[in-house]
């Protein structure tokens, strides 16, 4: 899994472990108890307003990956990008979970204990899952026109569903509950999987979001919202972490990037994996642009 010389690891690791300013490792995630408070309470159950752009604020630690990634310390996660939609998160009691899992040989090495699944584009689920996989989640509509309902608790995970609504790319129309942004809940952290937006959240759908540490988007991709509205989006969660997925260009890649940056950091990691724990968010948004690359466990 080593991608760059030791010497540069370990300076990308120095640089970012060096802005840490400490805090609870186990903080309570509050995504949950903010989710169900409903929309007429959700902003004033926020911890704090979001960021508002031009201020300067004090650096956070970003976390960051170490020269050999081994064994996950309490309170951290790890997210490796596969690519497209692919992320696999690993918490510290090694229960593993894939998003947008595709089943495609070669991929990976392991069996995670539960993946989800939309149907919005081509490679974001399979037919064939692997038959070992305790729990499969599938995020779009059963035949009778159902919206998917997921609330499960894996090892130290728990992953819920928030449905939205999807276009049809040939005129199809609106797919009620077409995507579902997966959620997932653990080591004190709200990871949340975006899938394919095509339309701005309502109010209600926000609420059941509630808020969100770290985000995965789309960034590339037919009918999906535009990049300023993606920025409200993520605004309104209070993400802390952003990570681009589902580009199949650099050109694409870099003209998403430069919106972003134009009101963001954006670092570029030049690896597939990141740690992640409440004591190494950043204090503001964040972009972290991982490498994809398959996972070798």
């Amino acid at each position: 899994m080593t991608l760059f010389p030791l010497l540069l690891r370990r300076l990308f690791a120095a640089v970012l472990f060096s802005l840490s300013f400490g805090a609870p490792l186990h903080a309570e995630s509050t995504c949950s108890a903010v989710s169900k408070m409903g929309v007429e309470r959700l902003w004033l159950a926020q911890l704090a307003p979001p960021s508002r752009p031009g201020l300067p604020e004090a650096p956070k630690p970003l976390l960051g990956l170490p020269p050999d990634p081994g064994p996950l310390d309490p309170g951290e996660v790890r997210l490796h990008y596969m690519g497209r939609g692919e992320v696999v998160i690993i918490a510290s009691d090694g229960t593993i979970a894939t998003t947008d899992y595709s089943g495609i040989p070669g991929l990976s090495t392991i069996v995670p204990d539960v993946v989800t699944m939309n149907d919005t584009v081509p490679l974001q689920k399979t037919d064939e899952p692997d038959p070992r996989i305790p729990l499969v989640l599938r995020g779009w509509p059963d035949a009778a026109g159902r919206p998917a309902v997921h609330d499960v608790r894996v090892g130290s995970m728990l992953v819920r569903n928030v449905t939205t609504n999807t276009f049809g790319t040939a005129g199809q129309g609106v797919r009620v509950g077409g995507n579902s942004i997966f959620i997932f809940e653990t080591e004190g952290l709200c990871i949340g999987h975006m899938g394919f937006l095509h339309e701005m959240p309502s109010e209600e759908t926000f609420a059941r979001i509630g808020r969100l540490d770290a985000a995965v988007i789309a960034i590339e991709g037919q009918h999906i919202l535009p990049t300023d509205q993606m920025i409200e989006v993520l605004r309104r969660l209070q993400v802390k972490v952003v990570i681009p997925a589902h580009w199949n260009s650099y050109d694409v890649l870099a003209e998403v990037m430069g919106r972003f940056e134009a009101e963001f950091p954006v670092v570029m990691t030049r690896t597939p994996e990141i740690d992640l724990s409440t004591s190494k968010l950043p204090g503001s948004l964040t972009v972290i642009l991982l490498d994809p690359q398959p996972f070798f466990f």
